[in-house]
């Protein structure tokens, strides 16, 4: 079987986790739960979103959050999520951002919904967000969202994720992945898309992003591990969603995705038993947000 001796987990909790949170989580649990997070073994995490807050009201307080990590964790990545331009520029206003993720629909209708803007527009202000990120000394990664199943046109064709695919990697992206945002793909579909992309883009790190709405989703880390992604986003107790994809569900579990790995006896880094108290603490951490 090829698997790798070791990948890299990042955890979405704080980003991905909370954006749908229709109460505030104030600014120092989150801070508390990014703290557990590393200290549970986690030295990736996706910590906030610079979108606007008229949108995601809870990611006001994303240059708080920034500022009260990185001093203190030197040796974590900290990933910040961007929707535009703008949102670039106030990152990098922080002078605290060293890598930063943008999403693009691969579909046209979920795409308009989440950033009103056609598929092609994104990408080209990826593009330009690329050279910026580069001659800033900020790695950047390109994720493709409904890789697999969209809320609104079924089933995507995986000709239209290549050549997104394609896109990011001719913008000068450090990193692509794969999301199946809704949690509707089966693992035989993960490998062969993602088998198809490591194949084209050997070089180009590959990570996969996979939502639980059918419990499938260690078994499509599983197939996309044997499909060459080596890097997977996942969130404490199955935290997360998107409020404009419909039917989006929590993420796959970081202490199930950890339990599953470290079985294997691939090196994730991070302690099983303290994860899993993260994971159990995680709505007592935030829930109710105002106490």
């Amino acid at each position: 079987m090829n698997l790798p001796k070791q990948i890299t987990l990042m955890d979405v909790s704080p980003r991905d986790g909370l954006q749908s949170e229709t109460v505030f989580v104030l600014t120092e649990k989150k801070v508390a739960l990014i703290d557990a997070l590393i200290d549970a073994g986690l030295r990736r995490i996706e910590v906030t979103s610079f979108v606007s807050p008229k949108w995601v009201p809870q990611m006001a307080d994303a240059a708080e959050v920034l500022q009260a990590v990185v001093a203190k964790h030197p040796d974590v990545t900290f990933e910040v999520l961007l929707p535009n331009e703008k949102g670039y520029e106030r990152a990098l206003a922080t002078g605290l951002v060293k890598q930063v993720g943008y999403i693009v629909a691969a579909t046209e209708s979920l795409n308009v919904k989440n950033v009103n803007m056609s598929v092609a527009d994104s990408m080209k202000q990826f593009a330009v967000m690329a050279a910026r990120a580069k001659a800033d000394g900020i790695r950047t990664r390109g994720t493709i969202g409904v890789s697999f199943v969209c809320p609104y046109e079924g089933a995507v064709d995986a000709a239209k994720v290549k050549a997104i695919v394609d896109d990011y990697v001719a913008a000068g992206a450090d990193e692509v992945c794969l999301a199946d945002t809704i949690g509707r793909a089966l693992p035989h579909q993960v490998y062969d898309l993602f088998a198809a992309v490591k194949d084209k883009h050997p070089d180009v790190p590959l990570a996969g992003h996979f939502h639980d709405t059918y419990k499938m989703s260690c078994a499509n880390v599983f197939a996309a591990l044997q499909a060459g992604a080596d890097i997977f986003d996942s969130a404490v107790g199955n935290l997360g969603g998107c409020q404009f994809a419909k039917g989006a569900t929590g993420n796959v579990s970081t202490e199930q995705l950890v339990y599953m790995l470290n079985g294997m006896g691939i090196v994730t880094g991070v302690d099983h038993a303290k994860i899993t108290d993260v994971g159990r603490n995680a709505q007592r951490l935030i829930i109710p947000a105002q106490t």
